[in-house]
């Protein structure tokens, strides 16, 4: 899993446990690169913004449930304040 590289956000670099929760899912990758980098960068900030690494794990796997839903975006966000 270390040697496959997947995209970063506008800003943001993805973090490790972010990368190998996605590198576990073939539905998760191929939505993370089809979504833009604006995207990309929104999913990282609002795991990032958990305070608990409790809420961060769900979070990532929000994340990965929406996707397999085609969601594209997180909902119910003010959004990335780093775009």
């Amino acid at each position: 899993m270390k040697n496959q590289r997947i995209s970063n956000g506008v800003v943001h670099v993805v973090p490790k446990d972010i990368k190998n929760m996605i590198l576990l899912s073939p539905k998760g990758r191929d939505m993370w690169e089809d979504i833009t980098p604006l995207a990309r960068n929104e999913w990282i900030c609002w795991v990032e913004s958990a305070k608990k690494s409790e809420t961060r794990d769900r979070r990532i796997k929000i994340m990965l449930d929406k996707f397999a839903s085609g969601k594209r975006r997180p909902c119910c966000w003010a959004g990335c304040n780093h775009r």
